[in-house]
């Protein structure tokens, strides 16, 4: 097969985010005062892994990068 494709321009930027879960433990302190009783938030990160956001529910992370025209993805 010897057929070409043009996978566009690599140096793009891209508008993917990326949702996983994040333990409360392993947050700093202040996160964690500010969210008592709750193990797991789910964090919102950046192609270069930057944390964007951190939320309370799983579909709260999705609808916030889609309101903000990012498409979310799951990883674990």
């Amino acid at each position: 097969m010897d057929t070409k494709f043009d996978f566009g321009d690599t140096g793009a930027v891209t508008n993917t985010v990326y949702i996983r879960p994040v333990a409360t433990k392993t947050l700093p302190h202040e996160i964690r005062e500010q969210v008592p009783g709750i193990d797991t938030l789910y964090a919102m990160y950046d192609g270069d892994g930057e944390r964007l956001a951190l939320v309370r529910e799983r579909s709260l992370a999705f609808m916030l990068a889609r309101q903000n025209e990012l498409t979310p993805v799951s990883v674990h």
